[in-house]
């Protein structure tokens, strides 16, 4: 597809077919390509893979064109069809002002032994030239206009500012898919429900993740059959398609790269060992759409945040095999305010209040999936229960028999990071999988469907719920390998297959989160190994509660950018938020100092306050206590004190509410065993921090330690991350010492 500039339209081209956008106003009209001899000096751009849509940034601002200049083929699905990932978009002004460069790839038949596009020169205008000119010189004189002139590049810093946070949700995220063929919207199930219905495939999607839908609404209101060609619906998720092989005496990794295994002739891996297709996919809702502290829980339209619906296709032959679960948060009003790292959880409205959209919520989710399961992972004590008892009151007012609630505290079963003791709950509900059922096609039609869904959630609908729903799905796949003949009846899935599998998942969770929470968290450039030494450990620990606070102010620009791609009107005044970031960022460097000033100084209170007269300070930093026992400890508020001495050290917890130590413990250094530093254990993913494991003797029995850390980050993600409270922020060092 071809990209023409000419003087008063972009032109889109592609075989008999154009599309000509205005440069004016923005309208878009459907021409035959042969109209483009009529075009005031067009000249070809480059090649563009298709249309996103419009997207106005402001409404003093000019519309701009967003269009897909770079995919990658992330794999093929039954039926040859082709499924690909935006990996960078082109930004066009419908003004007069002459686009940035696009970096497009050159059409050959434009192009044809030229490495870079011309640029188009305008024709001169003499009318404009004097206007211009004389608006010049009035602003050299006239105090108003000069202000006028300041609004302006506002405006204009302003919109580079959201057109940057465009730019990096396409293209930094890896989350916005698209198929000219299948239809990405729809599960197996309901695209066997609609298919003998002829009718385009963006006129087959399900409304709630046709992405782009209010970026192409001036293409769609058209309303010629024309426009069916330039509608491509994107979805934000997540895709990916392997194929696996369940072999049982396949050689591992290790024992295949070593010269002492003999090289072995390719075969047919289907003719000796099965093999079948295996695809996640998840759709994230286009309603209630956002960042984590910006979206939670329900809105008057019975929208929940993080809405995803994730779907596993197993594909063996001719028979596709599909099973959907989803993901949402509370379904009630709640929030989470403040500036403070991890902020405690508020409801906003009564029970009463909340009853009308509680309910709107779960009509339309048992309208589309028949039955519900509710799984609701969530702390049954600490800041989290007030959110989980809330949802229980309102599944008890609302008693319908369609739905079913199932609690499982995740951080109290699975403590000491026990994962596998998820098993406990799938055992549980063993029967409920088996009644669920799944989705079963071939090609005379469906064989059966999957009557109800799993709707599964914790705060964030992130990590935990990640887990849990990847435990369930793998039962749900293994028994329908089973059901084919793929895997004999008694076994497991062979170890590389669950390898692979449980890849799928982590980078399905990975891309989810990044959507939801923010990129840098879980950002794979960034390898967390743990072979740094002790000091390097610490001095990760850098930041301030000041750097939350400027994430807070991206949270704000990100958030504005998805509203107005869904065409929700922007709430927040982006204008004050744009002036008090550049003023926050001024003063950064300087409060950065203060705060590590601030901790020095409360170590070196605490140090006077517990150690003895004849013992030596030798060092301080404040940490985050991540014991094991905790089972998640990103999502823990424990601050910890660590003091070192000549003869002991001292862990003394760190209550941010009161501001103050409420308890400590003095353990002697003869009773220290040894230290390890190391990565954090996960089930899934690669770790995101590093620890430091203390080995202690208590009345001379070993096996018991303190595990604590630093917030780990990347230098070069500065302010993209999580950030801390200033209690979680510096090393700090008598100046006459080593760090130990």
């Amino acid at each position: 597809m071809e990209l023409f500039q000419a003087k008063d339209h972009y032109i889109l081209q592609q075989g008999e077919r154009a599309l000509w956008c205005s440069r004016a106003d923005g309208s878009l009209q459907l021409r035959p390509a042969t109209d483009l001899l009529l075009a005031w000096n067009p000249i070809c751009l480059g090649l563009i893979e298709g249309l996103i849509g419009k997207v106005q940034l402001h409404t003093d601002l000019p519309w701009w064109l967003i269009l897909i200049r770079q995919k990658v083929v992330v794999g093929k699905l039954p039926g040859d069809h082709e499924i690909c990932k935006v990996t960078k978009i082109a930004a066009v002004p419908l003004s007069e002002a002459e686009p940035q460069d696009l970096e497009l790839e050159l059409c050959k038949k434009h192009h044809f032994g030229i490495n870079k596009p011309e640029k188009i020169t305008q024709s001169p205008d003499d009318s404009k030239f004097l206007l211009k000119t004389f608006t010049q010189i009035k602003s050299n004189v006239s105090a108003s206009n000069k202000k006028k002139v300041k609004e302006s590049k506002e405006k204009e810093r302003l919109e580079r500012r959201l057109l940057e946070e465009l730019f990096k949700m396409f293209m930094d995220s890896d989350s916005f898919y698209y198929s000219l063929t299948y239809n990405l919207t729809n599960s197996v199930q309901r695209q066997s429900a609609c298919e003998k219905a002829n009718l385009p495939l963006w006129k087959k999607v399900d409304d709630r993740f046709f992405w782009n839908k209010h970026m192409l609404e001036d293409l769609i209101n058209i309303g010629k059959s024309e426009v069916d060609f330039w509608i491509i619906p994107v979805i934000q998720g997540f895709v990916q398609i392997e194929e696996l092989v369940v072999n049982y005496n396949e050689a591992s990794d290790e024992e295949k790269s070593s010269p002492e295994t003999p090289p072995q002739e390719p075969v047919c891996v289907d003719d000796i060992h099965p093999c079948f297709l295996v695809a996640l996919i998840s759709r994230r809702s286009r309603h209630r759409a956002g960042m984590r502290y910006k979206r939670r829980g329900v809105d008057k339209n019975g929208n929940v945040a993080n809405y995803v619906e994730t779907e596993q296709l197993i594909h063996v032959h001719n028979h596709t095999l599909s099973f959907v679960q989803t993901r949402g948060s509370v379904p009630v009003f709640w929030s989470q305010v403040g500036y403070r790292y991890n902020p405690r959880p508020r409801l906003d409205k009564c029970e009463k209040e909340t009853v009308p959209y509680f309910r709107a919520h779960f009509e339309e989710q048992l309208k589309i999936y028949t039955k519900q399961i509710i799984i609701n992972l969530v702390d049954q004590a600490g800041r989290e229960k007030i959110i989980g008892d809330s949802y229980l009151k309102q599944v008890l007012m609302y008693n319908n028999p369609s739905l079913t609630y199932v609690s499982f505290d995740f951080h109290e079963h699975c403590r000491g990071m026990k994962f596998e003791n998820v098993q406990t709950l799938t055992d549980a509900i063993s029967d409920i999988i088996t009644d669920v059922k799944w989705c079963w096609v071939d090609q005379a039609g469906v064989i059966c469907k999957q009557e109800g869904i799993f709707r599964v959630n914790c705060m964030d609908c992130l990590d935990r719920t990640n887990v849990v729903q990847a435990a369930v799905a793998r039962i749900v796949m293994e028994q329908q390998l089973k059901k084919l003949g793929v895997m004999p009846p008694e076994q497991p899935l062979p170890m590389k297959c669950n390898r692979i599998y449980q890849i799928i998942w982590a980078n399905n969770g990975d891309a989810i989160s990044r959507q939801y929470a923010g990129t840098a968290a879980l950002k794979g450039d960034f390898t967390r190994t743990g072979e740094r030494k002790l000091a390097g450990v610490m001095k990760d620990g850098v930041n301030s509660a000041n750097r939350y606070y400027l994430n807070r102010f991206r949270d704000a620009y990100r958030q504005a950018v998805i509203d107005l791609m869904q065409g929700i009107p922007v709430t927040e005044d982006l204008y004050s938020i744009f002036t008090k970031e550049k003023e926050h960022e001024a003063l950064h460097k300087e409060n950065l100092r203060s705060h590590q000033e601030l901790i020095s100084q409360l170590l070196q209170s605490y140090m006077k306050l517990l150690l003895p007269d004849d013992e030596k300070f030798h060092g301080g930093w404040a940490l985050i206590d991540c014991d094991p026992s905790l089972a998640d400890a990103t999502h823990k508020d424990v601050d910890v004190l660590l003091l070192l001495s000549n003869s002991a050290y001292y862990v003394a917890y760190y209550d941010d509410e009161v501001d103050k130590v409420n308890q400590y413990q003095r353990l002697s250094l003869e009773d220290l065993e040894r230290i390890e530093i190391g990565p954090e254990p996960t089930l899934f993913g690669k770790p995101k921090f590093s620890c430091m494991r203390l080995h202690y003797k208590y009345k001379d029995t070993s096996g018991y330690f303190h595990t604590l850390r630093a917030v780990m980050r990347n230098p070069e993600e500065d302010g993209k991350g999580k950030a801390v409270n200033p209690m979680r922020t510096s090393l700090v060092l008598d100046p006459k010492t080593e760090a130990p």
